[in-house]
């Protein structure tokens, strides 16, 4: 009887794959055209579907020659997503915590790693026949060979190098918060913090898994503990996209942004030097006392003040000792 039987491990890299395609499709549909994060995050749980496919369809026997049968041609491909989802969660919490936050062309730059990665699979893989390319995956040779394993590794340590950035974007937003808003507890920031770590977790096990095949080279051991290293992160993958569906419902639209750019600096330093800069501030204060209002910000009183918020934060901090 030729039935293919899906074990747990399987069922969870299947439901993986579909939690997050689903909560992308229900972003892009349900997203406010305001609301340009929601549209990177869309894009990180997007890429990052198609990671636990392609675990599948390398490692899960029956996954891989039902592939080999019908899609040889497609095959390492879906891997592109290890070389996106890291990119992608960056510039989602760059553009969630910087209202102004625009791409760039030097933001180009953040894929030079999947042209890489291309390049490479062109010149080590699709450079052989079809029939040495179905040899070479059927026997696991080229996935163990040097040269995929030393890019595997580059890659999963680049990964932990996006979620540093993301963890020191988020630690620089809480500081630049602190000049902004006179009551900082009502943002809550511990979710993203605990995003990020979480996916800073699943990137940490599968680098793991890349260092010790790499070593693997080198030293021998039992190949079992790659399968209990491999079976961890899936497991964290599957917690870490229900937590982040449940996350999403209570706090992403109520997350408060702030200017990545600061528009006035120049201004600022000769406004300083001019202490009537500072009295007018003081007399337009006593006068409409807007400190009275209830969770007043920053950005909320340089309004009323008709001041750049920059400014009169150095104010604050420089004439009234704040």
């Amino acid at each position: 009887m030729n039935e293919t039987i899906f074990n747990i491990h399987d069922l969870v890299l299947m439901m993986t794959a579909v939690q997050c395609a689903c909560f992308a499709v229900l972003l892009l549909v349900t997203n406010p055209p305001q609301n340009k994060s929601n549209y990177f995050l869309a894009a990180f749980l997007l890429a990052h579907a198609f990671i636990p496919i392609h675990e599948l369809v390398l490692w899960g026997a029956d996954f891989k020659m039902i592939a080999l049968d019908n899609y040889p041609r497609l095959f390492l491909w879906i891997g592109f997503g290890y070389y996106l989802d890291a990119v992608l969660l960056y510039l989602y919490i760059k553009s969630l915590v910087y209202q102004d936050f625009t791409l760039r062309k030097r933001d180009g730059l953040h894929l030079i790693p999947l042209g890489f990665f291309a390049l490479f699979l062109g010149l080590t893989f699709y450079n052989h026949s079809l029939q040495e390319r179905i040899m070479l995956i059927d026997d696991d040779i080229y996935m163990y060979s040097p040269a995929y394993l030393i890019v595997d590794f580059l890659c999963k340590v680049a990964r932990i190098g996006y979620c540093a950035a993301c963890l020191w974007l988020i630690a620089k937003y809480r500081d630049q918060l602190k000049t902004t808003h006179s009551n900082i507890e009502r943002v809550d920031i511990r979710w993203l913090v605990s995003l990020v770590i979480g996916f800073l977790i699943i990137v940490v096990t599968e680098a793991s898994l890349a260092c010790a095949k790499l070593l693997h080279l080198f030293i021998g051991f039992h190949p079992h503990w790659f399968e209990i290293i491999g079976l961890t992160g899936y497991y964290v993958v599957f917690v870490l996209v229900l937590a982040l569906v449940f996350t999403s419902m209570r706090y992403f639209s109520g997350f408060i942004a702030v200017n990545q750019k600061d528009q006035h600096k120049k201004p600022v330093e000769e406004k300083l030097l001019n202490t009537g800069f500072a009295e007018r501030i003081d007399s337009a204060m006593r006068e409409h006392k807007p400190h009275l209002q209830p969770d007043l910000t920053l950005d909320m009183l340089a309004d009323t003040l008709d001041i750049p918020a920059r400014d009169l934060s150095l104010v604050f901090n420089r004439h009234f000792d704040s």
